[in-house]
């Protein structure tokens, strides 16, 4: 999946803030730390500099399962 990167400073900025009515950004960091926004979100909203971001390719981090 193809994602927008952030600097840390970027998804400070973005996060809690509302891109569309009831839809606010959501940084979250991949498996190599590095923060992204999904596609949805800049296409979705009205910042330029958020639609000039790099995209690159989403690498989840591995999750454990508790149970």
């Amino acid at each position: 999946m193809i994602v927008a990167q952030l600097t840390s400073e970027q998804a400070e900025q973005l996060k809690g803030v509302e891109f569309r009515q009831d839809s606010f950004f959501n940084p979250i960091q991949d498996i190599n730390d590095i923060w992204i926004i999904s596609l949805e979100e800049v296409e979705q909203c009205d910042i330029q500099w958020v639609k000039e971001l790099p995209r690159i390719e989403y690498l989840p981090k591995e999750t454990t399962n508790l149970f």
